[in-house]
């Protein structure tokens, strides 16, 4: 019940900061972008504020910060709703007073839309809860998702049932934290407010995804004027374009083992490099469930931003004369709204830890929006403060830099040649990146023409700069541009179908040939979550309780390389859990997998009790038969240094206190 009330009011904080960001504009039913907006800004708000006080509460010593933190924050937050409210009421003279009224404008519209987003909101909640949910106290995550779970599920848990104050990672513990948590810590607190953790997951991950689908929608229908354009461009953000389904099916075709192969199947299909991890579909959205809230946030301020955008196109110049009224004019130059730049510029910021590669996203489309629009001084109060929040953070919550920026061209491609690079994106994405080009000459719009080109940036990037040690995490930059270019194949797709009977087939056959492949993985996607594709894990454990009532935030644990078990469950610090989690985040796992090498495979007692010291190291596991990176353990060596303190009932595990 109080993380019921909590979700409640965090939709009715947010309510405040959403209304003030967007405008009303007739043809569109406000009331949903409304909801989405006050939902993903409450989320925002509260998430930080819970945080922050938890964090203060932990400094002053309390055991459990999270009791006082939404002990603080819960009734503050509905005592600021209250008198909200009655000053509308008093305002108003009435009790209407509390309503905002013209939210439902256009009754028909409002009607089509319901069905739509009840019919999203159902697909959601059944997918999600597909690949990840509890039952009867077991816990199941589908094969194509639980490898990401384990990093998140573990932070989850340090929060629920933990005091991660100051924030460590859990998957290698006693340092910094380098990876977006926030999500993961609102989750926990949901959790640890009573809700079980497949609904506190699943619920707040329906309802981001389902509120940044509800914004691409408007933003489809902004551009385009037309609904079904809308309704075609979700449809294409589930289901990508690429060559692979195409490639496949000859393939089998030729070895005459088609119909067999596609009924088997149970991998995503894909011929570059990485492609067969699923990261161009929609599995993307299952696994890495805070990208949605950070596209939602973004895309609040995209919506935004509309307005400069729409009014520096529509200005009567033409050619070389409306370029430079763009750039050597006072108009070109001057604030619009400040105040709505610097809170824009504020949520963009504190996103930064919910997600990092959205909010960077987000500011190349706005870069883009910057050069078309009036009032670039706005934009550049939107981006300075947005990166003042996210240096603040990373200076708080990170030991030296966050990222490492370098150029590096070519992303994936195995040719780094101009031409290489084209033909991965071919591959990659069929037509779709390439033809989004072509479009842009057949568009009549000068507004469209400027967006197009904006989510083109997020691309760019992606195939210009690494941030990361592992440059496929640049595939979420692909990912963005990929969801807003898809209102431009809709368009397309649409203005063909309103041709004659050669125009709708055409019309037909592409919209196949950029879905296919994206239908055929959300096939994979089912089969490979299925029941005899799931990961399990006991949330009743005796390891887990144990863990985590007996270690703390100070305590770093020696354990075999997990990924999701009832080890990670507990949320306890991983002295490393599996390396390519925290490798890909940035941390130095080299090192310290050659220690606990060391530590689990020597024979000298004296010298494991000295690197252990060194590392901070108070409690090592031993699984019972264990390898270590392919090395043969010897728990006889840690059994002579260190002290049991715990053999769990089937005498799998046994912990030692150093």
């Amino acid at each position: 019940m109080l993380g019921v009330i909590y979700l409640v009011l965090c939709m009715l904080i947010g309510k405040e900061p959403a209304g003030l960001l967007l405008s009303k504009k007739s043809g569109y039913n406000q009331i949903w972008l409304t909801l989405a907006a006050a939902f993903g800004t409450g989320v925002l708000i509260m998430g930080w504020a819970t945080y922050m006080t938890a964090w203060a509460a932990s400094e002053a010593g309390a055991v459990h910060p999270l009791i006082y933190a939404n002990a603080v924050v819960m009734p503050v937050a509905a005592l600021i709703v209250l008198i909200l409210y009655w000053k509308r009421y008093r305002k108003a003279g009435s009790f209407k007073g509390i309503f905002v009224t013209g939210m439902i404008t256009e009754r028909r519209l409002f009607r089509k839309e319901a069905v739509f987003f009840g019919a999203l909101l159902v697909f959601l909640t059944w997918i999600m809860f597909y690949v990840f949910f509890i039952k009867d106290g077991v816990l199941y995550s589908g094969y194509t998702v639980y490898g990401d779970y384990a990093p998140h599920t573990a932070m989850m848990r340090s929060f629920s049932m933990g005091n991660n104050f100051p924030t460590e990672y859990p998957h290698f513990g006693g340092q910094d934290v380098k990876y977006h948590f926030m999500f993961q810590f609102f989750v926990g607190n949901l959790e640890f407010l009573g809700l079980r953790l497949d609904f506190a997951y699943n619920v707040v991950s329906v309802l981001v995804l389902l509120g940044f689908l509800i914004f691409l929608y408007h933003m489809a229908k902004r551009l385009t004027g037309s609904f079904a354009a809308g309704v075609l461009t979700v449809f294409f953000f589930f289901f990508r374009s690429s060559l692979s389904f195409f490639r496949f099916v000859i393939e089998h075709l030729n070895s005459g083992d088609l119909w067999t192969t596609l009924r088997d199947n149970t991998t995503f299909i894909g011929y570059t490099t990485n492609e067969n991890w699923g990261l161009w579909n929609f599995n993307v959205y299952l696994n890495q469930r805070h990208l949605a809230f950070g596209l939602l946030i973004v895309t609040i301020v995209l919506w935004v931003f509309m307005d400069w955008l729409e009014a520096g196109c529509s200005a009567p110049e033409r050619g070389v004369h409306w370029i430079k009224r763009r750039i050597f004019t006072k108009k070109a130059w001057l604030c619009v709204h400040s105040e709505t730049a610097l809170l824009a510029g504020m949520l963009l910021g504190l996103t930064s830890f919910w997600n990092g590669a959205a909010v960077i996203g987000g500011l190349l489309i706005l870069m883009g929006f910057a050069v078309f629009s009036d009032g670039k001084l706005d934009y550049l109060i939107l981006a300075v403060t947005s990166v003042i929040f996210s240096v603040l953070q990373t200076k708080i919550f990170i030991w030296g830099n966050a990222v490492s920026p370098s150029f590096y061209w070519g992303f994936l491609s195995e040719n780094k040649s101009i031409t290489g690079v084209l033909w991965y994106l071919i591959q990659m994405s069929g037509v779709f990146f390439v033809g989004a080009v072509l479009i842009a000459l057949f568009l009549r719009e000068r507004r469209q023409r400027a967006a197009l080109v904006s989510f083109f940036f997020p691309l760019i990037f992606a195939f210009c700069m690494s941030l990361t040690p592992d440059i496929a995490v640049n595939h979420k930059y692909i990912m963005i541009a990929y969801a807003f270019l898809a209102i431009f194949w809709s368009l397309a797709v649409l203005k063909l179908f309103q041709r004659k009977i050669g125009g709708k087939i055409v019309a037909v056959l592409l919209t196949i040939a950029l879905s296919i492949t994206g239908i055929y993985d959300f096939v994979v996607i089912l089969k490979d979550n299925d029941s005899g594709h799931r990961v399990t894990v006991n949330m009743r454990s005796e390891v887990t309780e144990w863990l985590a009532e007996h270690l703390d935030h100070n305590d770093l644990i020696l354990t075999p390389e997990y990924s999701i078990n009832e080890v990670t469950m507990s949320g306890v610090m991983m002295y490393m859990g599996w390396p390519y989690y925290a490798w890909s985040a940035g941390y130095d796992t080299y090192d310290r997998a050659a220690k606990a090498k060391e530590i689990y495979s020597s024979t000298d007692a004296e010298a494991i009790k000295k690197l252990v010291k060194q590392e901070k190291i108070t409690y090592v596991l031993y699984e019972e038969g264990m390898q270590y990176e392919q090395e043969a353990c010897r728990e006889d060596t840690i059994a002579s240094a260190f002290t049991l303190v715990y053999e769990s009932e089937d005498g799998r595990i046994r912990i030692y206190e150093t």
